[in-house]
């Protein structure tokens, strides 16, 4: 791109290099849009209990199906601008939320379909963006006003949320068995801080327990380890007792510099042996006095105290990862001992029961150790049934996503309406509040109402119905005051009555998704270094 002075005889000024495209005017928007309207249609067939999945075929010869928007974005090569504030829009609402990805990255994409609309007839850009603020205030209002109060401990409720959030996904089979396992998996794991509820989802594992059947998943008020044992003579099972866990070897620790020890005669080799040995009993028996029933080291064990311990009945692992061991301590309630000198009772934590899985593989043997530390653990695993291939991976993201929505649930106490009915009553009520407005930015009021009709049209779409006579009967009965009526699962317009969202994941992306179409708004020029 260059600059001339007319008239002056100058060369021309040099900006950037020659092989730089800039678009500007009309162009911009159009291809804003294009890119735009392309990611939406993308993922609309994945969108709604009826969406079909996509499968997708890596480089690499690896291949994924599924319908999970977060999944699917996070696996795109996407080249385009327009399209990479999508993908950020979606990491930004799966960060946030954990669920409802797919359903803000289609209101993104109408929005900006219907701001091209706007824009071709030559409405300014900034007018647009005011429209779709105005919007979104009457929209967020309508939110509230529609908003359902629960409680914590709302169990029934709460599976609903939950099989809300699983309908569409691989673990829709078996959603009332998952459900209720995920709901009592949050409730595990919740506790309060400075009286606000907290729920982590990072404290709810998730395993492959690689045999059985979907409906052999089960939840543990715990941890589940697959790992070798060092003695076969360790102990299966156990009753309740404590656990101690060490992050200190038990065992001759080494000097950091190289050391010689010149022994003359048997006496002293003798001598040298037995002080070794009193300094290992020594260790033995300040674990041994602490009253654990299991060891659990972060370090190594040397392998005559790991025979003592289990002579006396201990179950021990040793080479334990740090985290693994960090664990262990949080879900029992004990303390990550750093020297044995700390050991004592009032550092153990406790637990219910120990028990020893053995499956014969054609590979190897695979032995899965179930510590359960009752309802008081801080940490909870839902150990899915099933094989241990893709299938499996896309059954545990419809359970992550159904976690996000119970704890987002849980601790907003705030549920709304599924099936696209909070998007046509936000739609109608756009359209009334757009009267109000003299200016232009009415047009983009209706422009902004007639994206948020896109969710339940895409849901009617996806179940054969359709479209046009499903919307104008779900306006129609939303007019008349039935405000409980929604797309079913059939794809029908029928009164909503099982079909619950969080209304935090349902408000983060609608606003999200007008953020971002805003932000593409102001775009007046795209500088391309690569030319095209």
């Amino acid at each position: 791109m260059a600059q001339r002075n007319d008239g002056s005889g100058r060369a021309p000024v040099a900006i950037v290099r020659p092989t730089t495209s800039v678009t500007s005017g009309p162009a911009v928007t159009q291809k804003l849009v294009n890119a735009s309207v392309a990611f939406g249609n993308l993922l609309k067939g994945t969108f709604g209990p009826n969406g079909l999945d996509k499968m997708m075929y890596k480089t690499s010869g690896e291949t994924a199906v599924t319908n999970d928007g977060a999944k699917i974005v996070a696996e795109l090569l996407v080249k385009h601008p327009a399209a990479k504030a999508f993908v950020q829009l979606a990491e930004s609402q799966e960060n946030a939320c954990g669920d409802g990805v797919t359903g803000c990255l289609i209101l993104a994409s109408e929005l900006m379909r219907e701001a091209g609309r706007l824009l071709e007839k030559g409405l300014h850009p900034l007018l647009v963006v005011q429209g779709y603020q105005a919007a979104l205030e009457t929209t967020l209002k309508v939110l509230d006003n529609r908003v359902k109060r629960i409680s914590p401990t709302d169990i029934d409720q709460l599976i609903l949320v939950a099989k809300t959030a699983m309908t569409g996904t691989a673990a829709e089979s078996g959603s009332e068995h998952l459900a209720r396992c995920i709901v009592d998996a949050a409730q595990t794991v919740a506790g309060e801080s400075n009286g606000v509820l907290h729920v982590r989802t990072e404290d709810v594992r998730m395993t492959k327990r690689g045999v059985g059947t979907l409906a052999d998943t089960a939840l543990l008020q715990g941890l589940v380890l697959e790992r070798r044992f060092e003695l076969d003579r360790m102990p299966r099972n156990l009753p309740a007792g404590k656990v101690a866990v060490v992050s200190c070897p038990i065992a001759m620790e080494q000097t950091t510099r190289a050391a010689e020890i010149e022994i003359s005669s048997p006496d002293q080799w003798v001598d040298f042996m037995e002080a070794e040995e009193k300094i290992l009993e020594k260790k033995a028996l300040r674990v041994l006095e602490s009253g654990a029933t299991i060891v659990v080291c972060a370090e190594e064990i040397d392998p005559r105290t790991l025979h003592r311990f289990v002579d006396a009945g201990l179950f021990v692992l040793a080479g334990f990862e740090r985290a693994g061991a960090e664990d262990v301590a949080l879900a029992s309630g004990g303390q990550l001992v750093d020297h044995l000198d700390d050991l004592d009772a009032s550092t153990l934590g406790s637990f219910e029961s120990m028990s020893v899985e053995v499956f014969e593989g054609d590979d190897a043997r695979r032995e899965r150790i179930h510590l359960n530390f009752g309802k008081n653990s801080g940490l909870a695993t839902v150990d899915v049934g099933g094989g241990d291939g893709v299938a499996t991976e896309e059954i545990i993201r419809g359970l992550y996503d159904a976690l996000c929505s119970v704890t987002s649930a849980m601790e907003t106490g705030e549920i709304l309406l599924g099936g696209g009915s909070l998007h046509i009553a936000a739609s109608l009520a756009i359209k009334d509040a757009a009267e109000q407005h003299g200016g232009r930015e009415r047009l983009a009021m209706e422009a902004f109402a007639r994206a948020l009709e896109a969710i339940p049209s895409v849901l009617i779409s996806n179940s054969g119905n359709d479209q046009l006579d499903c919307l104008l009967e779900l306006r129609a009965q939303h007019r008349q005051g039935s405000t409980d009526f929604g797309v079913a699962e059939t794809g029908l317009c029928e009164p909503i009555t099982e079909a619950w969202a969080s209304a935090e994941t349902l408000a983060h992306g609608i606003e999200a998704a007008c953020e971002t179409a805003c932000g593409l708004l102001r775009v007046d020029q795209v500088i391309s270094a690569r030319g095209d």
